[in-house]
């Protein structure tokens, strides 16, 4: 499997989605779903109708990409980013997201090794790919619960009850060390790194709603503006200023 590893603070994709860091940011537009299944968080589909730059915020979910492009289809599996970035779309590119729960990981594919960087799975022929020992179809977009059905049934996809119960701070019959591992071993992250990047999160969306950054900063827990911007500039990728503007009409 190829690894990408992170360059100029972005993840470095492939050539239809190179990374750049000196256009116009515009968010392409992308259809969400949800689903009923325990072990999906949410499910993207977009499709690329002119070449268009998007920030990818830092987040602590990792991602399935499968990607088409001028006939040919990949796969990669990306994990959580600690760090802003700013991506290229080309245009004719079909991307499909499949994003996953905290607790749920590929124990073939330790998601600490994943940790801002991701790997794109061999294919076996046009339209599927090689994990596990098996040979697996490309999913779309409308038949991803099965898919990962399928993986679940496999066992290359597990859940960790251990990081629900560390993420709602309940007591557990283990140590304080113990948990600490299995946390950042089902989530590539620890706990404190986690809370960061949900709290940076939090204080964007407070600012793109037109909360001052005075009230940001205290409402979103931090000592004082220096350490929002901080904090702001390395998992969001802009500057709080930045970032209110975005939320202007």
């Amino acid at each position: 499997m190829k690894n990408i590893p992170l360059h100029n603070s972005a993840r470095e994709m492939p050539d239809y989605l190179l990374h750049s860091q000196e256009q116009t940011l515009a968010r392409p537009e992308r259809e969400m779903r949800s689903s009923d299944s325990p072990y999906i968080e949410q499910i993207g589909r977009l499709c690329i109708e002119s070449e268009s730059v998007s920030l990818c915020p830092a987040s602590g979910h990792w991602n399935m990409l499968v990607v088409r492009y001028q006939d040919e289809i990949s796969l990669s599996v990306w994990g959580p980013m600690t760090k802003g970035a700013i991506m290229l779309y080309r245009e004719g590119a079909e991307i499909l997201s499949i994003t996953f729960p905290l607790g749920i990981f590929l124990p073939q594919m330790p998601v600490g090794h994943l940790v801002d960087t991701g790997e794109f799975l061999p294919r076996t022929s046009a339209t599927s790919f090689w994990l596990g020992d098996f040979s697996w179809q490309f999913p779309g977009y409308e038949n991803v619960e099965m898919f990962v059905n399928k993986l679940v049934r496999k066992g290359l996809l597990v859940h960790d009850p251990v990081v629900d119960a560390a993420l709602q701070d309940q007591a557990q019959a283990m140590s304080k060390r113990s948990i600490q591992r299995r946390f950042r071993h089902a989530t590539g992250l620890s706990l404190r790194t986690l809370q960061a990047i949900e709290r940076a999160q939090h204080a964007a969306t407070l600012l793109q709603q037109g909360t001052s950054v005075l009230d940001t900063v205290e409402e979103a827990g931090y000592f004082d503006q220096p350490h929002l911007t901080r904090a702001l500039k390395r998992f969001i990728g802009q500057t709080p200023t930045q970032i209110a503007r975005m939320g202007k009409p």
